[in-house]
């Protein structure tokens, strides 16, 4: 059975969207890049894309990057960023995240169904006495209360009784993304296999041994939880830093708009995986760019600049002597086969746009060359302390002018009644 589209879901396909933008550009947030690298190669689009013919000036080894940008200066640029911080109130939200991740099951055979509940499902799905497809399976853990299903599925099996068997009556909804089953009324046999609930586990030197991350004791699982952290914002921190480099560098340079075919090679690519994700969903293009608060119109500018973003990133690589060789791309190329499960490293390279990851990665090695010969400033955020005594400082300040603000007035309708 097909389940409705989570707002959860919907801002990871926008992180996506965001995802393709970035690896465009050129952004040297590895995780990230890598990470829309995969869902590329695993888009059944991306095959059909690597073989557009997007014209001679699509690669920056079709241009002169000289003929596009003039650029001023690229080092010494000084940017403020904030500083990476793992909070009390963070390290406590990650363990909690982990305990809820880890919810122990306790199978319940004492009464029926509740809210809540948990229950290990067979369902057969049919319309008019025929079974249709996706509406059926075996095994299933679905939690009472969640809507993971349509209406009406869920609340039918409260006060059904483990190993019972039981018809419940739904009606798909007119706009369901199914048109063989949308608007129209089923009847789902279901049979209960158990029914179980979860509750939070504790915290406990038991628990953080059965996590195998190699700490044995609540203490050192702390410390082991704040360095993961700390690892994330400091990678967070670069990120942001580069960008912010990035942005200075492009606006101490004179830029001209790349070439037609290079912007048409990233609106291509942007437009397929965005294609990619809204069909996942069961949405057209055009509704779902609506829904990440996006247009194509926004895609084709994002896609200048980019093409502005990488040309001046080779024109660093070329006046810095930065280059990846054949070396470097066939190594990296391998070991992304190998982490994404090919067995065949060849099939995986024929899936990919090897010239644009060629792009990709010397966009990695400017990236870090502009932050290693930056002034980065880290601004340290404010506790929310801070904040309530910044606040409480400037109400005391304004209640101070306000009053010294009447007193002055009264002062003067003193004077002028005193002159009359």
């Amino acid at each position: 059975m097909k389940k409705f589209i989570t707002g959860a879901a919907l801002s990871l396909a926008g992180a996506a969207l965001l995802g393709a933008l970035v690896t465009g550009c050129g952004n040297a947030d590895t995780d990230t890049a890598e990470s829309t690298q995969e869902s590329v190669v695993e888009s059944e689009n991306a095959a059909e894309a690597e073989t557009e013919d997007f014209g001679p000036e699509a690669y920056l080894s079709g241009i002169n990057v000289a003929d596009y940008v003039t650029l001023g200066e690229y080092t010494g640029v000084e940017v403020s960023v904030d500083a990476p911080v793992v909070t009390d109130e963070y390290l406590d939200s990650y363990i909690d995240y982990v305990l809820q991740s880890n919810m122990v099951k306790t199978e319940v055979t004492d009464r029926p169904v509740e809210e809540g509940d948990i229950v290990n499902i067979d369902y057969e799905g049919k319309i008019d006495g025929v079974a249709f497809d996706g509406g059926t399976a075996q095994g299933y853990d679905l939690t009472i209360g969640s809507g993971a299903f349509i209406d009406g599925f869920e609340d039918g099996l409260i006060g059904a009784q483990s190993g019972e068997t039981l018809d419940v009556n739904v009606t798909f909804p007119e706009d369901y993304p199914g048109e063989e089953v949308a608007g129209k009324d089923a009847v789902f046999t279901v049979t209960v296999n158990s029914i179980s609930v979860e509750s939070l586990p504790e915290l406990t030197d038991e628990f953080v041994q059965g996590l195998d991350v190699g700490v044995n004791t609540v203490e050192e699982y702390r410390q082991y939880a704040y360095d993961l952290l700390m690892e994330e914002e400091q990678n967070t921190h670069d990120s942001n830093a580069e960008v912010a480099i990035l942005e200075a560098v492009m606006a101490n340079s004179e830029l001209q708009d790349p070439p037609e075919d290079m912007t048409n090679r990233y609106y291509s690519r942007m437009i397929d995986n965005m294609t990619y994700y809204a069909s996942m969903y069961g949405y057209d293009l055009e509704t779902f760019l609506s829904i990440q608060g996006t247009s194509e119109d926004a895609i084709r500018e994002s896609s200048v600049q980019a093409g502005q973003e990488i040309i001046t990133m080779q024109a660093i690589a070329e006046a810095e002597g930065l280059s990846v060789t054949d070396e470097e791309l066939d190594a990296e190329i391998e070991s992304n086969a190998g982490s994404l499960g090919y067995d065949d490293v060849e099939e995986y390279r024929a899936s990919l746009d090897v010239e644009g990851y060629r792009e990709y990665m010397m966009s990695e090695k400017v990236l870090d060359f502009l932050l290693e010969n930056a002034v980065v400033t880290d601004v340290e955020p404010e506790t929310e302390a801070a904040e309530a005594e910044t606040t409480e400082t400037a109400e005391t300040e304004s209640a101070a002018e306000t009053q010294t603000a009447e007193a002055e007035t009264e002062t003067q309708a003193t004077e002028t009644g005193s002159e009359s």
